[in-house]
């Protein structure tokens, strides 16, 4: 279901359409609708440096599908908060966990008031157990504190944190590790984190393209490397595979692409 932009106009406010955002141009990628010009224009434009872009974007969508299977049919999460959510698509976060774990609640949190809007309208919070949040991670403890995660999430019992390609939105300058501590922190023990974050150290090239690209966006992306990555793992144990390229995290056998190809950076990791 896509809304057109007078319904978005009177679903929401603070949408201006005229500038690209990274939940729009990921939407295109996945191959969605809901999505401005101005972010059709911009994911062309990382297309033409980084023509793999599409089959990032899709890999690391498999890759957090994974992931919250794993959480809930293995590791026997029922509480899960999705930070940087983006636009609904197909196989929502939700969607999975709920199929493996009926009545399993989920928290989505995203700054782009365009996701909120898109939420509601699609009736993400219908069943009483799935929340959607406008906030920003820059400030986990709004995160933490809003109301409707504290009433969909018990954080004296294990949860899963996921930050699936939101990371490298954030600058250094805006304390990145201080904020995975702060979430980390808020968690009890048993609790996951799990990150997918754009990495340089395979293809410098076209990832930096990439980069160049998004600073004419709202999201400009900030590359780290493998090490750099690992940092935001502190205090948490990897479960196997640990941290590798995302397409090589428990394959399903869905993708037949070598791992370099996605530089993606995925893991999954378990506070002691």
């Amino acid at each position: 279901m896509a809304l057109d932009a007078e319904s978005l106009d009177k679903a929401s406010s603070g949408i201006d359409p005229s500038v690209a955002t990274a939940a729009g141009m990921y939407d295109y990628y996945l191959g969605g609708t809901d999505n401005f010009a101005s972010d059709r224009r911009a994911a062309h434009r990382v297309i033409a440096e980084a023509p793999e872009a599409l089959l990032l974007a899709r890999e690391n969508r498999r890759f957090l599908q994974r992931a919250v299977r794993f959480l809930a049919r293995d590791a026997g999460i029922r509480q899960f908060l999705d930070i940087g959510t983006g636009l609904p698509t197909q196989g929502n976060v939700h969607e999975i966990a709920q199929q493996e774990a009926p009545g399993a609640h989920v928290v989505y949190v995203d700054n782009d008031p365009k996701v909120l809007a898109h939420s509601r309208a699609l009736k993400t919070t219908e069943a009483g157990t799935t929340g959607v949040i406008t906030a920003d991670l820059r400030d986990p403890q709004a995160i933490l504190d809003h109301p409707e995660t504290r009433r969909l999430i018990d954080f004296d019992r294990p949860v899963a944190i996921l930050l699936a390609a939101v990371l490298h939105f954030i600058a250094d300058d805006a304390d990145p590790y201080g904020i995975v501590d702060r979430l980390r922190a808020a968690t009890a023990p048993g609790s996951y984190l799990t990150i997918s974050h754009v990495t340089a150290d395979s293809r410098p090239r076209r990832a930096n393209g990439l980069r160049d690209v998004y600073r004419s966006t709202r999201n400009p992306v900030t590359h780290r490397t493998r090490e750099q990555v690992d940092r935001f793992f502190h205090g948490f144990e990897y479960v196997d595979p640990g941290l590798v390229y995302v397409s090589a995290w428990r394959p399903d056998g869905t993708s037949d692409v070598s791992p370099e190809e996605v530089w993606v950076l995925g893991g999954v990791g378990q506070k002691p």
